[in-house]
């Protein structure tokens, strides 16, 4: 196992969605004001067992390949919901293993851990994963299901004219690490 996180911060389940998306950003919020630090958790397993043993060697992505596509996939998130930011120190860790133990693991001793839920269904009962519901069952912290917000066309031009175009924009404090497990 990896190293317990420490008591300031707060841990987020980051897989590319739009889910862990809205959480990577709410935690960031969290974490301004509890003066606090995100470590964004993208766990990832390579494909290899899943292809049939007589599936062709091209077929198959190395595991070198599995690793640099889901740092990849971490990155461009971070990036995407970060932006300019840069008033919440945010530590990426990219480890190997499945998603839940892993975010078990890293959330050990946080403040939290965030993971992100899908929107709403048609008959209006929430979406949790499998993950999700993994986490809530086993966590030792508390764990915060954050929802896609509703698109709201009003509320998109305010925070569109608000980003990043201030003097105070700097590059945020991102750095991804490798973590075996």
């Amino acid at each position: 196992m990896t190293d317990i996180v420490t008591a300031g911060t707060i841990v987020v389940g980051v897989d590319g969605s739009e889910a862990s998306a809205s959480a990577l950003r709410w935690a960031t919020e969290q974490a301004r004001a509890l003066r606090a630090e995100v470590v964004a958790v993208h766990a990832w397993e390579p494909s290899g067992p899943r292809f049939a043993p007589y599936a062709p060697v091209s077929a198959r992505p190395s595991a070198d390949a599995e690793r640099d596509a889901a740092a990849r996939r971490l990155a461009d998130t971070l990036r995407e919901v970060l932006g300019k930011r840069a008033d919440v120190t945010v530590r990426a860790e990219l480890v190997e293993g499945p998603a839940v133990p892993v975010l078990l693991d890293r959330a050990r001793g946080a403040l939290l851990l965030a993971l992100g839920r899908a929107p709403r269904q048609w008959d209006d009962t929430p979406v949790l994963g499998a993950v999700g519901r993994e986490c809530l069952r086993h966590a030792l912290v508390p764990v915060v299901a954050v929802p896609v917000p509703v698109p709201c066309p009003a509320r998109a031009a305010v925070m569109a004219a608000g980003s990043g175009s201030g003097p105070r924009a700097r590059a945020p404090r991102t750095a991804v690490h490798a973590v075996s497990r």
